[in-house]
């Protein structure tokens, strides 16, 4: 819910400023009527005037501006007393920040004055607006209509009367009937009750009409202004985001203080909770609903546990539909990106610890010779999802640190090409004449090629990891020394006999040799037609039937490349099969079409 901070007197603990005070430079003589002669009014007269002096350097005869504001309970008969003579006076109370006001009551030890403005500052002095005029004669002195004719009227008479002579009240309410307001945070309500500072403008004295015509005392030792108590009623301001404030600014802790620095809830900050904390500006930061009660509390950014502080982009806000805009601020544990979501050029993601693990990236491991420089992104030293290296030609292993299959002479510009019908000595070239050194496997098998444009994000750690038996494999490898005997696509008849169960595009990404049989992982780009088996747009293995001892899958299947495959499936184990009964063609799109109008109009 939306929180108001208790009420209190903004005036305790604070010392106002005037323009005069009594005895200033020397003592002063001066006289008042008492207050018990006009609790009991009798119709002649106001009994006698008594004189004293005042002197602002000795404490029993001294009336400062801090008498206004002292305990009124513990100190009911101090008060704040101007020089004689004076016409216009002011009090000024300023404060240390910003505080939203409720009331003002000025209780005058004098005759409240004929004329007075309360004015507010809500810049800390440097402009001033009316709160209300106060006279005797509003249209008058002001040009004014009263506000006792008039509800909503910026002036009143209704205390600037002189009788009584001592212990009138000056009241100023901010919320009255006249100033109606629903939201206390609304910036309607800003403008209303905010303020940094506040000012009595006393602009004309009343005399006292006790004084008769035998007063033997001077008149202008009555000429003065004087209050026994100024109680400003307000509480700090906190935008709807706190119940209760602390000390802002100042030393020392002095009972019933207003203080000024909200103690802020709902994930806000600031001395008057007017912005979000600092990880916490994923949407707009909005004041409380005092109309509803709403909290509007700030929500915290997404960053993995690697920033300590977020800002909100109205751009990124915007994009998303209104529903995220925090950009996370300086991402550590080599992180980066708006969530600290992905890892830095030269690191790649551990998929075995959570993403907000302090050690989710790990650096690359590239072996420096045989890693490439110009890649897919330059700032990539390996595949920020599995680690892989990116290797010179030739070269082959998670880190680049060896020679492919068929290559040799490990250095600084890759591996060459052994001039054998298999393989070759990696260090020397020289050819293996006879299968002994052969591995036990003959298709082209290897280490996985990553699809650098739509790598998924949901693959198991497993399926990225390198196979100790397996080794990596080169598309470029010598295509002219894999000879197939390859499917043609003939005539719409000879197509519709072949009753493929799957027809699809896909791109090989790698092929691996399981002992028994062979596999070749796919990117299934194109459903053309399914059978029994469902196909996704995903990665999946399809399962050649045959092969050849120089190492290669018939038909041929090139990593990296796209093709259109038709084929047979083994509904009992879920497999796509590739046999030499089978389409394999390089995609074309004319291709494609071909096929499927084959497929939609030709085969019943």
């Amino acid at each position: 819910r939306s929180c108001n901070p208790p009420v209190g007197n903004l005036a305790t603990g604070r010392t106002p400023v005037t323009l005069t005070t009594c005895g200033q430079n020397s003592t002063e003589l001066y006289c008042f009527y008492p207050d018990q002669n006009l609790l009991h009014q009798v119709s002649h007269g106001c009994g006698q005037p008594r004189c004293t002096k005042c002197n602002a350097n000795q404490p029993d005869n001294s009336h400062l501006p801090a008498d206004m504001t002292d305990d009124f309970f513990a100190n009911p008969i101090s008060w704040w007393q101007s020089a004689q003579g004076v016409h216009r006076e002011e009090i000024r109370l300023d404060f240390e920040t910003e505080f939203y006001l409720t009331h003002v009551i000025a209780v005058f030890k004098s005759p409240r004055p004929a004329a007075m403005v309360l004015e507010r500052s809500q810049d800390y002095g440097q402009s001033w607006r009316p709160y209300k005029y106060f006279s005797v004669n509003c249209t008058a002195t002001f040009g004014l209509q009263d506000d006792l004719i008039e509800e909503s009227s910026m002036c009143t008479s209704r205390y600037s009367d002189a009788v009584p002579c001592t212990r009138g009240e000056v009241i100023y309410r901010a919320l009255s009937p006249a100033n109606k307001i629903e939201d206390p945070y609304s910036p309607e309500a800003q403008d209303l009750l905010k303020l940094t500072n506040l000012r009595l403008l006393l602009l004309k004295r009343h005399e006292c009409p006790c004084r008769g015509s035998g007063l033997v005392e001077k008149p202008q030792r009555f000429a003065h202004y004087a209050i026994y108590d100024l109680i400003i009623r307000g509480s700090c301001f906190c935008n709807g985001h706190a119940e209760e404030c602390e000390l802002a600014n100042r030393t020392g802790v002095m009972e019933n203080v207003v203080h000024g620095k909200c103690v802020c809830r709902h994930n806000t900050a600031g001395d008057h909770c007017e912005k979000c904390a600092p990880l916490y500006n994923d949407q707009p930061w909005k004041p409380g609903d005092g109309k509803t009660g709403a909290p509007n509390e700030c929500r915290k950014c997404r960053c993995h546990n690697h920033a300590d502080s977020c800002h909100f982009d109205l751009s990124v806000w915007l994009a998303s539909g209104k529903r995220s805009g925090g950009v996370c601020d300086n991402c550590k544990h080599n992180t980066e990106g708006h969530r600290c979501q992905r890892c830095k050029p030269g690191y790649y993601r551990d998929r075995g610890k959570p993403m907000s693990s302090t050690e989710v990236c790990k650096p690359c491991a590239c072996q420096p010779m045989g890693s490439a420089n110009a890649t897919f992104s330059r700032s990539w030293r390996c595949h920020p999802k599995t680690g892989f290296c990116y290797c010179k030609p030739g070269v082959a292993g998670p880190n680049c640190d060896r020679c492919l299959m068929g290559y040799w002479g490990f250095g600084e510009n890759g591996c060459r090409p052994c001039d054998c019908a298999r393989d070759c000595d990696q260090h020397t070239g020289n050819c293996f004449n006879g299968y002994d050194n052969e591995p036990f496997f003959n298709i082209p098998i290897g280490g996985r090629i990553p699809d650098l444009v739509q790598t998924p994000t949901n693959e198991s750690e497993e399926e990225w990891k390198w196979n100790d038996h397996e080794q990596g494999f080169s598309a470029l490898r010598h295509p002219e020394k894999c000879v197939c005997k390859e499917k043609v696509l003939g005539s719409v008849t000879d197509f519709c006999q072949m009753k493929y169960a799957y027809v699809i595009k896909a791109r090989i990404l790698s092929a691996h040799d399981k002992g028994t049989h062979a596999e070749v992982v796919v990117k299934v780009k194109k459903v053309l037609k399914s059978g029994k088996v469902k196909i996704a747009r995903s990665n999946r293995s399809i399962y050649p039937e045959s092969w050849t001892n120089r190492g290669c899958t018939c038909p041929i299947l090139n990593p990296g490349t796209d093709y259109l495959i038709a084929g047979q499936e083994d509904s009992r184990t879920s497999k796509l099969l590739v046999n030499m009964n089978s389409l394999v063609k390089p995609w074309k799109a004319y291709l494609g079409k071909q096929v499927s109008d084959i497929l939609r109009t030709g085969c019943k």
